[in-house]
Parts: C-alpha cells; sequence; structure tokens
C-alpha cells in the first residue's frame, strides 16, 4: 500500500495519526513472529505521553515513621536541607511506539516509531537519540521509521552525531534505517541500511538483525497496509 501523508489534509482530523502509531506496533509483532526462530519473541510497546497515574491510589493510607516501634521508641527521623537550586519547565513526556524482539529474555532488536513528540524540541530529540545509542552500545539493532512529515528533523543524523560518527549532511526528510554496532576484531563498526521514503511509495524491507550473523525482514509495507485495514483506512 502506497504511504499515506498522517500529519496533513485530506486524512487530518478524521484519521489521527496516533491511530496508525498505536496499531502499527501489533501489525509489525504479528508480521516478525511468524519469522523468528522459537526461541525469540517480539512483543509491542505503546505509551503516550500525557496520560497521568492516579498517584493518590498508590499512596498507602497510614505510614510508620522510620525508626518507630511498636513501643514508641524510635530514631531521630532525617530532614532534608531545601535544594540549592529549583528549575521549572516543560514535561520532556515524549511518545513511544516500539516493538522489542527478546531472545529469552535479552533484548537483541528494537523497531522505533518517530512520532512528532520525538522531533518537536532539542531536548526531546536528543532523549530519542541518546536511547537509541544506549541501544546500539548494548549491541541491540535498531530500526527507526520516521514517516513525520510535520517535522524536518533527522534523527538518524543525530543519532550518528551521538555515536561519534559524523553526520550525513543530507536533507531532512521521512526515511526508515536499521542500524548495528559491533566489533569487528579490535575495531568498532556500524552498520547502517538507510532509506528515503516518500509519501505515494511503498514502504521497503528492512533487515532487524536479531544476532551476529541472522536477519529477519522487517517488511514495513505489508504490516503498515494490515494497521491501515484495521483502522478502516482505506
Amino acid at each position: 500500500m502506497p504511504l499515506r501523508d498522517h500529519f496533513h489534509p485530506p486524512l487530518t482530523p478524521r484519521y489521527r495519526w496516533s491511530e496508525l502509531h498505536g496499531m502499527w506496533p501489533s501489525k509489525i509483532v504479528d508480521q516478525l513472529n511468524t519469522h523468528l526462530p522459537p526461541e525469540y519473541r517480539a512483543a509491542p510497546t505503546v505509551y503516550a505521553s500525557g496520560f497521568e497515574v492516579d498517584i493518590g491510589a498508590l499512596e498507602e493510607r497510614e505510614r510508620p515513621e522510620w525508626g518507630d516501634s511498636p513501643g514508641g521508641g524510635g530514631t531521630a527521623l532525617y530532614t532534608s536541607a531545601k535544594p540549592t537550586l529549583t528549575l521549572d519547565g516543560d514535561p520532556l513526556d515524549a511518545d513511544e511506539f516500539e516493538v522489542k524482539v527478546y531472545r529469552d529474555d535479552i533484548l537483541v532488536a528494537a523497531v522505533e516509531l518517530v512520532s512528532p513528540s520525538n522531533e518537536d524540541r532539542p531536548e526531546k530529540r536528543d532523549i530519542f537519540t541518546a536511547k537509541c545509542a544506549a541501544l546500539l552500545n548494548r549491541g541491540v539493532c535498531v530500526s527507526i521509521v520516521d514517516i513525520v512529515t510535520s517535522s524536518r528533523a533527522n534523527l538518524f543524523d543525530g543519532l550518528l552525531h551521538k555515536l561519534g560518527w559524523p553526520d550525513r549532511s543530507a536533507e531532512d526528510g521521512i526515511y526508515v534505517a536499521t542500524l548495528r554496532d559491533r566489533r569487528v576484531g579490535s575495531r568498532r563498526r556500524l552498520d547502517t541500511w538507510y532509506y528515503p521514503i516518500a509519501v505515494g511509495e511503498s514502504l521497503p524491507t528492512l533487515p532487524l538483525w536479531i544476532d551476529e550473523n541472522l536477519a529477519v525482514p522487517l517488511e514495513l509495507d505489508a504490516s503498515y497496509e494490515a494497521a491501515c485495514k484495521a483502522i478502516r483506512l482505506r
């Protein structure tokens, strides 16, 4: 199915981009689990910022003071000094739409679907690239799917910079990419598969590396079509 623009009319406001992003990870999971060996499994993670936990429901009704004993004795409570500096700012919560692949209980690969909140501020972009860099440094293969047409930020370039590699200095735009950071002898090697995409085109298939010499296909076009059909977007 050709890629649609989920961030501008005519799809918006009738179809929200979050509907696709909420459904797409589950369809990617369905697709991956047909290819993964028995000891592997894929699972979705979807977190939309802006939701709050009712902290009051988690608080204990009565909490004993530190050091209190049934007999009434106890040690003096620690009284913290006032903070030397307090800073107020906007929350840095960002959406997370991702698929994780595990071998037994070990994370081996992650698919990250970029949302507008990952790109709307430098701090958010830094959080996203830092997260991906940390995964790569742990030997986790990372695939990035960025179909956000409402922003010109390129998180792939930011990730390369975070990892200590030169930027590509290419024109910003939507794209899909896979990266893996590995050791070859005494040298470090970053393998990348980067494909610019465009609205109206089909999405490519990416390699998703689950072991040093084993990759499974990340069939983005098929999972995208399944997600669009699930939300009745024809």
